[in-house]
């Protein structure tokens, strides 16, 4: 059939017949909303909330956090046994930092910006549960170690000194891992950076150690940590050269050598942040770096 046919479909299209305006009103007006249906509301119903991973040791006030952002109230804390998620709103104060140069008129900036915390159990026994979802295939956006600054101090012996022992021995773990998922990984580009932050938890308590001091600490035992453990692996009987052959796998930081430093996880893509604040306490919650944190890498 020609193109000047006049029965042809061209010749119909650019005719001027009634069926040929209603059926041009009706693309006109159904496009706009099939477009909209398809690349919008389709895009935006997929579209997952960050995750934040929350761990610790038992005792750090974990799940107390966890209710404070939820509710705004702090609940009596209580043995967790699993994992637990739950959508929580940065504070109307913060602005995230990907809406960091919207324009305040943005209905998009307006509504503060979500999030899913996963609050994880502390108990030495479970904290698989934690390892395994950093090692997942499901993206986060961040870590935060929940560590208790009343229960740090190496000088006055007893339970401060196992409080110690305990978070170091953790965060040394998770560090580790999150060592071996850059190391591993199978392409030139590497995983996401993935940001830690060490919450220092109780500064409201005398006996609480400030940021900096929280940090030398944890430093220091995560060094102990890792040159016993790499006397261990000598003296199970493992020679010298396979033993170095262990060293990016197994030995955090720098070959596992001298003193660690957080500095050094930034080499794997990890940095490590330490800010102090406090859960409960008599004159309120006082969370806000952590907050700030958070929005910095949203």
């Amino acid at each position: 059939m020609n193109w000047d046919d006049p029965q042809g479909w061209l010749t119909w299209a650019f005719s001027a017949n009634i069926s040929t305006i209603v059926f041009t009103l009706l693309v006109a007006l159904s496009l706009p909303l099939l477009l909209h249906y398809l690349y919008i509301y389709r895009t935006q119903k997929s579209t997952t909330l960050p995750t934040f991973l929350l761990i610790g040791p038992s005792g750090s006030g974990k799940t107390s956090l966890l209710t404070l952002c939820e509710r705004g109230t702090p609940s009596s804390t209580h043995l967790s046994q699993s994992p637990l998620s739950v959508e929580v709103a940065l504070p109307s104060t913060i602005r995230a930092a990907s809406s960091k140069y919207r324009s305040t008129n943005d209905p998009s900036a307006q509504s503060p910006a979500k999030l899913f915390l996963v609050d994880t159990p502390g108990h030495g026994k479970l904290r698989h549960h934690a390892l395994n979802r950093i090692t997942a295939s499901e993206p986060l956006s961040g870590i935060i170690f929940l560590a208790d600054a009343a229960n740090l101090s190496s000088s006055t012996g007893g339970r401060a000194d196992e409080g110690l022992t305990e978070a170091g021995e953790y965060l040394h773990d998770v560090l580790l891992a999150l060592q071996k998922r850059y190391t591993s990984a199978t392409t030139s580009k590497g995983p996401a950076a993935m940001p830690v932050l060490v919450a220092a938890n109780k500064l409201d308590l005398f006996t609480a150690l400030p940021p900096q001091l929280v940090r030398a600490a944890l430093e220091a035992e995560i060094t102990r940590v890792r040159t016993t453990r790499a006397k261990g692996l000598l003296d199970s009987g493992i020679g010298a050269e396979d033993a170095g052959a262990e060293d990016e796998r197994d030995w955090l930081g720098d070959g596992g050598e001298g003193k660690f430093e957080f500095a050094q996880m930034e080499e794997v893509n990890v940095p490590v942040s330490v800010l102090g604040g406090n859960v409960l306490g008599s004159e309120g919650s006082d969370v806000q770096r952590w907050w700030e944190w958070i929005a910095e890498h949203l």
